[in-house]
This record gives C-alpha cells, sequence and structure tokens, in this order.
C-alpha cells in the first residue's frame, strides 16, 4: 500500500504545482484586462467610436482590426459594446471584425502571450498575424453574404436602454455602480480562469504523455483536439496563452496556435452571449465561419510558416 500513497502523493503534488502555477501567472494580466475593460466602459462613449470609423467597406474592416490595439476590451466585455455600437449605426461586418480581433490583438494579450512562451517567440508572432488574417477573411465574408439584421431586438429598444437618462444619479452612487461593474466583471472572469487552470492541471496530472502525445502531434487530429478543449474551456484571452504554454512539449505548436486563436474568437461562454444578442441563424452561420477559417488557417500555417523555424 505505500506504493499507492506515494503515488497519490506524487499526483497531488502535481496537480497542485501545476494549478497554482498557471493561475497566479495569469492572475495579474488578467486583473489588468479586467481594469481596462471597465475604465472603457465608463470613460469612453460608443458614439465617439462610431465616429471613428471610415466609411469605406476594406478600410473600415482594416480599422476594426486594429481597433483593439487602442481599445483592449476582453471578449467577455465585446459583446454588449458591439451590441450597443451596433445600435448606434457601426455596420455588422464591422462589428464582427472587432469581437473577433480585439480579444486577441490588443497589447494586453500581446505581452502575456509573450511573458507565456518567453523561449517560443514565433507563436507570439504567429498568433497576431493569424488573428489578423482570420479576423480580415472573416469580415470580408460577412460584408459579401450576410444581407439582413442580425440583432434579436429591435434597435429602438437598444437605443431606449442605452441611452437611459442617469444624471438624477449622485456621484456616489455612481462610483458604487462603477466599482461593483468592476468586481463583478473580475469574479466573473477569475471564475473562468479557476476552471481552466483546473481542468489543465487535472490533465496534466492523470492524463499519460504519451497518450496525449499520439493526438498532440498528428497534422489533424491535434488541431479538432485544442479547438474543443479552446471551446470548452472558455478562458479570458489575457490568461489562455498560460494554459497553452503548459503543453508546449506535448503539441505541435500549430495545434496550441488553433487553442489561442479560436478561443477568443469562438467560445462556450462567447456563444451564449451571442445568442442572448443575436438571432440564432446569424450565430450558428458566424460559429461555423469561425470554425473552418480558424482551422484552415492555423493548420496551413502551421505546415508552411511554423515549419521554417524548427
Amino acid at each position: 500500500m505505500s506504493w499507492l500513497s506515494s503515488e497519490v502523493s506524487n499526483n497531488l503534488l502535481t496537480f497542485k504545482t501545476m494549478f497554482i502555477s498557471i493561475f497566479l501567472e495569469a492572475l495579474p494580466f488578467l486583473l489588468l484586462g479586467v481594469i481596462v475593460s471597465s475604465l472603457l466602459q465608463w470613460f469612453v462613449s460608443e458614439r465617439l467610436i462610431s465616429k471613428m470609423i471610415p466609411r469605406h467597406p476594406l478600410l473600415g474592416i482594416l480599422f476594426a482590426c486594429f481597433f483593439g490595439v487602442i481599445f483592449p476590451i476582453c471578449e467577455c466585455g465585446m459583446v454588449p459594446v458591439i451590441r450597443r455600437l451596433i445600435a448606434k449605426g457601426m455596420p455588422v461586418y464591422i462589428a464582427t471584425v472587432f469581437i473577433l480581433s480585439g480579444p486577441i490583438l490588443n497589447p494586453i494579450v500581446f505581452f502575456a502571450t509573450y511573458t507565456a512562451f518567453r523561449t517560443r517567440p514565433e507563436v507570439v508572432y504567429s498568433r497576431m498575424g493569424l488573428a489578423l488574417v482570420v479576423a480580415l477573411v472573416i469580415g470580408l465574408l460577412v460584408y459579401r453574404f450576410i444581407r439582413y439584421q442580425p440583432l434579436r431586438f429591435s434597435l429602438d429598444t437598444l437605443y431606449e436602454e442605452d441611452l437611459r437618462d442617469r444624471s438624477h444619479e449622485s456621484w456616489t452612487d455612481k462610483l458604487t455602480s462603477r466599482l461593483m461593474h468592476l468586481c463583478n466583471e473580475w469574479f466573473e472572469m477569475t471564475k473562468y480562469l479557476t476552471v481552466g487552470a483546473l481542468i489543465t492541471a487535472l490533465i496534466h496530472t492523470f492524463v499519460s504523455t504519451s497518450q496525449l502525445a499520439a493526438y498532440g502531434q498528428g497534422p489533424v487530429s491535434s488541431h479538432l483536439l485544442m479547438a474543443g478543449f479552446a471551446y470548452l474551456l472558455s478562458i479570458c484571452s489575457t490568461s489562455d496563452a498560460f494554459v497553452a504554454s503548459s503543453f508546449v512539449n506535448t503539441f505541435s505548436v500549430g495545434s496550441l496556435l488553433t487553442f489561442l486563436v479560436l478561443g477568443p474568437m469562438l467560445d462556450l461562454k462567447g456563444t451564449l452571449m451571442l445568442f442572448s444578442v443575436f438571432k440564432t441563424k446569424f450565430v450558428l452561420t458566424l460559429g461555423a465561419i469561425i470554425l473552418v477559417v480558424v482551422l484552415a488557417f492555423s493548420i496551413g500555417w502551421d505546415h508552411i510558416v511554423l515549419r521554417s523555424f524548427s
């Protein structure tokens, strides 16, 4: 029985070490992302953002791709912001690009990814480059083929909700409301990070490395596995790189790229949020497009670009 006790002790130590390392390393970036997101919601007007968007479709898509550099908002805060922007006149295809690219192409996520992959800088730049290309392609597809209004509710209802008069509130009420919003967003994001770190630690503890490697090095199976992993874990883009880096010696670099690009664009919690705002037809269509385009480009990126680094 001593060997059994020793094995349980070793597994417990592995689990605790993996969980704590992932959680603590990602926590500062998650906090920074929540603070920036809250500040943007409090002090940046959606009407001002709408005025900045170019009228030309291609220029508008390019502008939306780099929008996250200026306004770094986590994917969890994207949907309500985009809903208000569409209600105030933003074209659907530009809003879609913003939803896809904003959570990845921003300085907070770049720095977090660079920290997680210090020894593999090609992963950092590949993530940013692939996210840009995927967002551009999907934006053009939505511009070409989506011709209907995708919002679940009428624009009048959205305007009424967004333009509600709050001038009667005192400064203490406003401050309390803003602090409550920050705390709620912090606990919401921490919950997903905790679940993601927990599942990752369990996988590393109880699934053999050789078994994972059998799937993790496959030319297609590794990408499909990491795509499902990214969708179910629903980890914030400010901390998903730390989970991905724990698999760097088990999965191919291209499949890690699938995880890092697909997750912020399409995950379980994001899908549920999209269903609450957009019509079912639009959400299903967009989800299918994202999955196909990300897999196509990440597999191609794996075989063409990343091979040159090895």
